[in-house]
């Protein structure tokens, strides 16, 4: 059988970072692109290809495994986290550097995190408000956000940077409020509490096939849901949706004494994210737009 001329053939999709949203994507967009998925563990091989992916093998923190990427893809779903130390993102560079070897790739679109602002007191705010990070783990996913807004100027590709808040989801590990009210974890008193942001995974994932081809270039877009309510109140509402007892309320200091860093980090910044670009440029209709449907 000949080749398919070349205006018939799949563009090609490369997913670094093909975990629980990766997968989400691969059902999305079976048979619309031919699609590849970079892991750096040999048991995920036999599951990705099932999943209708070509598996490729490689490690984001090992550059001379990643040789083979270079001219493969037309499009690049950058969802892989940066390393758990550092104020820089090593693993965002080496990808580039190479992605860069040939200039393939014409769009990418990356999965990082609204905790880039920092503490914001409550502020609803949109995408052109100034990154503030004040965590290590917020420096690494500004420093990614910087090396791929300067590939895409660089080498005329189209960048889009998804800025995720809490992602949760039933089937997803870990990602569900009744995991948390299970274990009784504490929340703050109302007059200590802070706005959080949620998106749920499938939609997550819709947002992610929507801004490879929607997203304009060199833009922020919040991945965001309508919900508007503090982090108590969503375990308040999580547990009366589950049946559930409601989680007991501290104060920031019985917090701090408490809860682990990592927690008390996420209770130290309220922020409320405003989603126009994501419904207006992506032209996204939520399926979950609160937690209230989602939960």
């Amino acid at each position: 059988m000949p080749a398919l001329p070349s205006a018939f053939k799949l563009p090609v999709l490369l997913i670094v970072g093909c975990g629980d949203v990766g997968m989400r994507v691969l059902r999305l967009l079976e048979g619309r692109y031919r699609l590849l998925a970079l892991t750096s563990s040999a048991a995920r091989v036999e599951s990705l290809r099932a999943a209708g992916a070509v598996p490729l093998q490689g490690n984001l923190d090992d550059p001379a495994t990643l040789a083979r990427l270079a001219g493969l893809a037309d499009a690049v779903l950058h969802l892989a986290p940066p390393p758990l130390h550092g104020r820089t993102d090593p693993r965002t560079r080496n990808l580039l550097a190479a992605l860069a070897r040939k200039g393939r790739v014409r769009c990418i679109v990356y999965g990082s995190t609204s905790g880039v602002y920092g503490d914001c007191g409550g502020a609803r705010f949109n995408e052109t408000r100034a990154v503030n990070p004040a965590t290590d783990r917020a420096r690494r996913r500004v420093d990614a956000e910087t090396r791929l807004r300067w590939y895409g100027r660089s080498h005329g590709a189209r960048v889009a940077i998804l800025r995720i808040p809490g992602i949760y989801a039933k089937d997803r590990e870990g990602g569900h409020p009744r995991e948390r009210l299970l274990r009784g974890t504490a929340v703050l008193r109302a007059e200590d509490d802070v706005y959080t942001n949620h998106i749920h995974a499938d939609d997550l994932a819709r947002a992610c096939v929507a801004a490879l081809t929607r997203a304009w270039p060199q833009r922020a877009i919040h991945a965001s849901d309508d919900t508007d309510l503090k982090m108590g109140d969503y375990f308040d509402l999580a547990a009366e949706l589950c049946g559930l007892e409601r989680p007991p309320r501290i104060t920031r200091d019985e917090a701090r004494e408490r809860l682990s860093p990592m927690l008390l980090s996420f209770m130290s910044e309220s922020r409320r994210l405003d989603n126009r670009r994501l419904k207006r440029e992506l032209r996204l209709k939520l399926r979950y737009p609160t937690v209230s449907d989602g939960i």
